[in-house]
């Protein structure tokens, strides 16, 4: 019981680690734009990324909850050993103000546990169902995929926009910035219904394996939890991610911050409705440099974008590693 405890302890420490990250994305552009002060950005976010996982299915959690098979009885200190190797990275790269894939680190975190402690066999490799991604295979092609469409989408975007609006008058500034404030809602709805589910996935493992529930059901609770968790990590440790996002990469600007979110909300939103977990700061960051390259290949910082490249592709070994060097504490505790 003291292992489970721990381990849900962890995993919401975990969530708020994934909202420094990745429920920064969603109030970026509504900061740096001033479209809106950050006490209102926050509130937005919070609102609707609450309201994400709780209105939303629950195709990624149950993506996640099956890419470990170990035992019953092992399933707290490897997925406790995960969480904690997922979360050291995320602080580590939070610290840097890197926007780091939670969900890779995640997942690195579970692999390199479950590999330490039953083999290849305690991993559930997958591939595709259809359309739907499974296992592990699955959720890294996701993850692959999702950073490239959202480029695509940022980059298309915005050009279409930019001929769209060649005529337009000073005036439409504020309906633009108007514009920011609901694409800023929907990006906080997708992550919600997103990242929120895949810590959602790992705590009711976790509770299936102990038998405090009958079957892979997501009790309302967790999904509260779960949404609570990545809010308060915007609120308090968000605002590194926020100047990556909104400056670093490229000076966004009010239909720049318009077009990367929408765009990014409409990508992570299908990704979620085919239960394929993908990383909400991979996507968004994606978005914001295909917009930039959108209006001037030049302007992106390209030395950032390549930082964060390098983070992206370390994040699975690295949380791994880590994950691997805490297994042993998790066996004594469980």
């Amino acid at each position: 019981m003291t292992g489970l405890v721990v381990a849900i302890i962890v995993a919401v420490a975990f969530d708020v680690t994934n909202g420094f990250h990745d429920s920064a994305n969603a109030i970026a552009a509504l900061v740096v734009t001033r479209a809106a002060r950050p006490g209102q950005a926050v509130v937005l976010a919070s609102v609707f990324t609450v309201l994400g996982p709780v209105l939303a299915g629950t195709a990624v959690a149950d993506t996640v909850g099956g890419m470990v098979t170990v035992d019953p009885t092992l399933v707290v200190p490897v997925v406790g050993a995960g969480l904690t190797g997922a979360l050291i990275w995320n602080l580590i790269t939070w610290w840097r103000g890197l926007p780091s894939s939670s969900s890779h680190a995640l997942v690195g975190g579970l692999v390199g546990a479950a590999l330490v402690q039953g083999g290849l066999d305690a991993v559930y490799w997958g591939g595709f169902d259809g359309f739907r991604p499974v296992g592990v295979l699955g959720v890294l092609a996701a993850l692959a995929v999702a950073p490239l469409v959202g480029f695509v989408v940022g980059f298309v975007g915005l050009r279409g926009a930019a001929f769209g609006l060649r005529r337009a008058r000073r005036e439409i500034e504020r309906p633009i910035r108007r514009g920011v404030w609901g694409t800023a809602a929907v990006l906080a709805f997708s992550h919600g219904t997103n990242d929120a589910q895949k810590t959602m996935g790992v705590i009711t493992l976790l509770l299936v394996a102990e038998g405090k529930l009958s079957s892979f059901t997501v009790p309302l609770w967790v999904k509260l939890l779960t949404a609570t968790a990545l809010t308060f990590g915007t609120s308090v440790g968000g605002w590194r991610i926020v100047r990556t996002i909104g400056r670093r990469i490229y000076p966004v600007r009010a239909l720049d911050g318009l077009v990367s979110q929408g765009g990014s909300a409409a990508v992570i939103l299908v990704s979620g409705a085919l239960g394929a977990p993908v990383s909400t700061s991979q996507v968004v960051a994606s978005s914001v440099a295909g917009v930039g390259a959108g209006q001037r290949w030049r302007h992106v910082r390209w030395v950032i974008v390549r930082e964060m490249g390098i983070a992206w592709v370390v994040t699975l070994p690295a949380s791994a590693a880590l994950a691997a060097a805490v297994l042993p504490l998790w066996r004594l505790l469980a």
